[in-house]
């Protein structure tokens, strides 16, 4: 079988999930890392007693004429300033997957991303994690599926990536974890067929883990998070100030998960129908994610489609490392 090359953008949490699920895919090598940090990655890789060809450093002007061999880049920056940067720079010399999820600015990031695909031909996957991401393809099926149905996303209880690097941007914030909680009146209100029609915040809970600068404004910094768009300002939110051991002691894991619910009639009978995940890590599973959808993207590319696409113009058969027909025979 041969091996689709990937290259990794950004070697954080989700840089690393993504490297793991390549090792557990069979049609997949590591191409090269690109890094801002290279030392650091070089030091994470060697903790692991694991090798990589090359790593760049993506503060300086990479020389694409040499890039790195590869088939797709997926990229594993914050989506609040890095992705909308890094995404139509490697999007001109690489296939390119990522996850973007600032759900508002998705609409005007696809457009970008489409005009440079098509002008360089070249493929690009966004929005590609679980929500956006698998989350989406569940909301569109049973909207498909249950006409004048009621949908509901929940995400928690679990870490946010997105979130707490969001928290991590901020002046005087050495580190961050940001915890999204359902609310359960809620869930339970669904659950019971009431078909609730919530405002902006009345569903989940925000708490977010701070490591403070030692000068710094604790109550600037609150307010800026308390405050920031798209992230916590229209949710119930509560920042607490901690130590970085408090928070490498006691806040590690990167557990997440979520659930999509969807209520409903099928003429006269009530339908009620979820789908959940609970994943003991959240850069583990959207890393495994992103690299099925970098398989999908590889073909689409051979079979000459450029532009951006999202995980809903995706075949599922496309995500999967199997033939049609082994496909047919185990899961149909």
């Amino acid at each position: 079988m041969s091996s689709r090359k990937i290259v990794i953008v950004g070697y954080g949490n989700l840089g690393q999930g993504v490297h793991a699920a390549i090792e557990k895919n069979r049609d997949m090598e590591l191409s090269g890392i690109i890094s801002r940090d290279p030392d650091r990655v070089r030091q994470t890789l060697a903790a692991r007693q694991l090798t990589v060809k090359t790593v760049l450093d993506a503060n300086q002007k990479i020389d694409f004429s040499e890039q790195l061999p590869a088939e797709v880049a997926i990229l594993c920056g914050g989506s609040k300033s890095d992705l909308t940067e890094q995404g139509p720079k490697f999007a001109r010399h690489y296939n390119v997957v990522d996850s973007f999820d600032t759900h508002d600015r998705i609409p005007d990031y696809f457009q970008q991303m489409d005009k440079v695909g098509k002008r360089q031909k070249k493929l690009a996957l966004i929005s590609a994690g679980w929500d956006p991401g698998i989350f989406s393809v569940e909301r569109v099926q049973a909207a498909a599926f249950f006409p004048e149905s009621e949908i509901y996303s929940f995400w928690g209880p679990g870490v946010s990536q997105g979130h707490s690097d969001a928290v991590r941007q901020i002046p005087g914030v050495q580190d961050a974890r940001q915890y999204t909680i359902p609310l359960e009146a809620a869930l339970t209100a669904i659950r019971q067929g009431k078909n609730p029609d919530f405002e902006p915040g009345e569903k989940h809970f925000r708490k977010v883990y701070v490591v403070a600068d030692e000068k710094a404004n604790r109550e600037e910094i609150s307010r800026q998070i308390k405050t920031m768009p798209d992230y916590f300002e229209p949710y119930q939110t509560e920042v607490i100030f901690i130590t970085q051991k408090e928070l490498e002691e006691e806040h590690h894991e990167m557990s997440h998960g979520g659930t999509v619910l969807c209520t409903g009639k099928t003429g006269a009978a009530k339908i009620n129908t979820e789908y959940s995940c609970n994943w003991g890590s959240n850069p583990g599973a959207t890393g495994s994610i992103l690299v099925a959808y970098a398989r999908a993207v590889h073909r689409l590319a051979r079979r000459g489609e450029t532009g951006a696409r999202t995980v809903l113009d995706i075949c599922a058969a496309d995500i999967s490392p199997l033939s049609r027909r082994e496909l047919r025979e185990s899961f149909v």
